[in-house]
């Protein structure tokens, strides 16, 4: 593709990138200020990647890129570009769904759900590259992700239960020793995963953006 020939209707230069989701490349364009955010949700339809603050305060679009956590809205499209890019959306592709989806759902770890899909791509940036994260470390790799709901303890819980079940200690799947597994807390709310109608997910989170 010609760089010099691609541009928008206001005459912004479109720059080709790559991406690689999943393993697999995607392509499109974007011009120089667009925000992997904004490439994400908008022009790939991926919606599980929340915009809450637009300015990195609140941790709500969270992605990985290249295996650490990243602010997807403060995070140029074009920096991405030949880089692995991780949302929410692939922690629930079949076959291998991610273990940390059904923790958050047993333990409690989420309620309104609007900071969730931030919270879970920070959780897994820290399991994917320590195995046996202590709760301090935990909450080191969440602290830049803002939770108004549930005073953080449970979603604590659901990543030491994830990182449990991820390296098959006995009891682990049964939630054996983890305060809010003998309860049954109602289910992730449908906007944590990506698959809410975009007009839904203010309305959801009681916030302005979806």
């Amino acid at each position: 593709m010609d760089r010099k020939d691609v541009e928008t209707e206001a005459g912004e230069r479109l720059i080709p990138i790559t991406l690689y989701m999943d393993g697999l490349p995607v392509r499109l364009a974007v011009t120089s200020g667009r925000t992997l955010l904004e490439a994400l949700r908008y022009d790939l339809d991926l919606i599980g990647t929340k915009q809450g603050c637009d300015k990195g305060d609140c941790g709500a679009c969270t992605v990985v890129l290249d295996g650490e956590a990243v602010l997807s809205c403060l995070t140029l499209a074009v920096e991405a570009d030949g880089r692995e890019v991780k949302t929410v959306e692939m922690l629930s592709g079949a076959p291998h769904i991610d273990p940390i989806l059904d923790c958050f759902d047993r333990v409690g770890g989420g309620q309104c759900g609007f900071c969730t899909p931030g919270m879970l791509m920070s959780a897994t940036a820290l399991l994917d590259k320590n195995p046996r994260p202590t709760r301090d470390e935990i909450k080191v790799a969440i602290s830049g992700n803002l939770c108004r709901c549930t005073g953080y303890g449970r979603i604590v819980d659901a990543v030491e239960l994830a990182a449990k079940i991820r390296r098959g200690e006995p009891g682990a799947e049964a939630g054996v020793g983890l305060p809010g597994t003998e309860c049954s807390p109602p289910p992730l709310p449908p906007n944590t995963r990506g698959t809410k109608p975009k007009k839904d997910d203010a309305e959801s989170s009681g916030g302005t953006n979806g």
